[in-house]
């Protein structure tokens, strides 16, 4: 009997997992020893050159151990925060294994087969439109995922996942940034600002002690080259994390993610979400954050890669589009099938055309004018009347 695989070794985004599919992280994984040296080296300097010189600069109250042990902890903890946004599932959401039939659509294909009956094809809307806070937004239907993505969520190029509340890519850590690991990259990006103003700060108070003893700042800069170039390199990493800090200070009070502010700019569109600048925050920093929709570790089922937790995913779709039409998956088959219908009941083809495309001016067209190619584009229908035509059309044939 072959051995079942787990969920993370049939994975179909470009996400690397590690210990057993317990860590999830982008396919640009690497780039996090780039930004582990960018933190260490700088943070070993500092100890071993400044802060322990320290040590002997300001004796009272042990405050140089003091300045040693904050830098170790405080660098431990952005640490801690970098590691967690980069091995965390961000947010994304489940594939599905076939489109979602409930939303199939009809439109006339303008072909006519043999017998002059007409050949339909079935077609899914690229959008639709969902109420949020009493506003429409409409969302879009990936075509890699085959679902509809939730608001505010988008598809990732780089994992090649659909992930809530889409931030943005950051190689610097190696992850999309979404719903789930938004406020943990947020506290490192600033947590790394405030690491850069505290190693500026101490490199410059020693460079102060040794002008104090030399007399000039050209003596003091040849006693400790390494505090000027711990001053020139905190002082340019601030202008980046610190920067960043802010933004995301600005997005966090709008309520906006760093991908729909440029959309948003770009479209002029107005921003539904905006709940008040401290309920927005409230938001981002006391709201507990949900488990992950996926169990990576769990056996993949035979027909889709997502476990039995992706009807969690399921029930909150239903839940954020109240008033959802119902799914009926054999009133479908039959109406993807047109063939079929029209060799039972002819006599019903031009009236269930006419209720799909009840949209349109109430017209009717024979199968000549089909055939001349004068066939109405039925772009969209009435999900609920269809349905009801097509309840009636079962009844009909069970007789």
């Amino acid at each position: 009997m072959a051995k079942s695989k787990r969920l993370y070794q049939v994975w179909k985004g470009n996400n690397k997992f590690f210990f057993g599919g317990r860590l999830i992280f982008g396919p640009d994984a690497r780039s996090l020893i780039v930004t582990l040296l960018l933190i260490l080296v700088p943070v070993v300097i500092f100890c071993t050159l400044v802060a322990g010189n320290l040590l002997h600069e300001i004796p009272a109250y042990n405050a140089g151990y003091a300045i040693l042990v904050v830098t170790i902890v405080f660098t431990i903890y952005v640490l801690f925060l970098l590691f967690l946004t980069s091995s965390r599932d961000p947010g994304i959401v489940p594939r599905s294994s076939r489109p979602p039939e409930d939303e199939l659509g009809y439109e006339s294909s303008a072909s006519v087969e043999a017998g002059g009956r007409l050949s339909q094809s079935a077609q899914l809307p690229r959008t639709r439109e969902v109420f949020v806070n009493g506003l429409p937004v409409r969302v879009k239907y990936c075509e890699t995922c085959m679902v509809y993505r939730p608001p505010r969520c988008s598809h990732c190029s780089v994992c090649d996942n659909c992930v809530e509340r889409f931030d943005h890519h950051c190689p610097w850590v190696g992850q999309c940034i979404g719903k789930r690991n938004y406020r943990s990259f947020f506290l490192f990006v600033s947590s790394s600002a405030l690491l850069c103003i505290f190693i500026f700060s101490m490199s410059a108070l020693y460079l102060k002690f040794l002008v104090d003893e030399h007399g000039t700042v050209w003596m003091a800069m040849k006693e400790s080259p390494a505090s000027v170039v711990l001053m020139v390199y905190s002082f340019v990493l601030l202008w980046f994390v610190g920067g960043l800090t802010g933004f995301h200070l600005y997005l966090i009070g709008s309520n906006q993610t760093t991908y729909e502010n440029f959309r948003h700019r770009a479209e002029n569109r107005m921003n539904v979400y905006d709940r008040g600048c401290m309920n927005n925050f409230l938001e981002v920093f006391c709201t507990r954050t949900e488990p992950s929709i996926h169990d990576f570790r769990a056996n993949a089922n035979e027909d889709t890669t997502e476990t039995s937790r992706g009807s969690t995913y399921a029930a909150h779709k239903r839940n954020s589009n109240e008033g959802r039409r119902a799914k009926v998956e054999e009133d479908l088959e039959i109406g993807n099938d047109l063939l079929k219908v029209s060799q039972r009941r002819k006599s019903e083809e031009a009236s269930d055309i006419q209720i799909r495309g009840q949209d349109t001016p109430p017209e009717k067209f024979s199968e000549a004018d089909f055939g001349l190619g004068m066939e109405p584009q039925i772009s969209s229908f009435r999900y609920e009347d269809y349905s009801c035509s097509l309840d009636r059309r079962n009844e009909r044939m069970r007789v």
